[in-house]
């Protein structure tokens, strides 16, 4: 698996972070262009028997989180990763399991995110991700502004 490597560091670095580890969640896929996580509903569930909220919306800013960290790591930098803004829409009740799944946004592009983040050290994209319902179905979707800074260069 081309990917084994950098999906296990960013397993690691979700588990690491107390909050994230008590969710359960699993890289379930990454083919380059989109990160999958998901989790079981058993752990999120809320008063009505349903996905919480708040569970939803931290997996997709995990998700996205994770697709920009992991693209720097490939493009060779190091960096940090912030969420800078982000819009949440719940549009129906998730009563299974989650997934989800995140993606550079359409007004967003790859090159052009790694070039400006070599260039200016600093650099920022759009990314959108969604949990289906089980028909197939949006239940939530997400847009949010990433931003990536990049660290110093450690002198020898």
């Amino acid at each position: 698996m081309p990917h084994a490597d950098a999906l296990e560091r960013l397993r690691h670095h979700y588990q690491s972070m107390p909050p994230v580890a008590a969710m359960g969640l699993s890289i379930a896929g990454y083919d380059g262009e989109r990160l999958q996580l998901a989790a079981p509903l058993s752990r999120h569930v809320n008063d009505k028997g349903c996905a919480f909220g708040g569970s939803l919306a931290s997996m997709m800013t995990l998700a996205s989180w994770g697709l920009v960290s992991l693209r720097i790591e490939a493009a060779g930098i190091a960096a940090d990763v912030y969420v800078a803004d982000s819009q949440v829409r719940y549009l129906a009740p998730l009563f299974s399991d989650i997934q989800v799944t995140a993606t550079l946004g359409p007004d967003s592009d790859w090159d052009g995110f790694i070039q400006t983040l070599r260039q200016r050290g600093r650099a920022r994209a759009n990314l959108v991700a969604s949990v289906p319902l089980p028909d197939g179905g949006p239940a939530t979707t997400f847009t949010a502004r990433y931003v990536a800074i990049a660290k110093p260069v450690a002198e020898s």
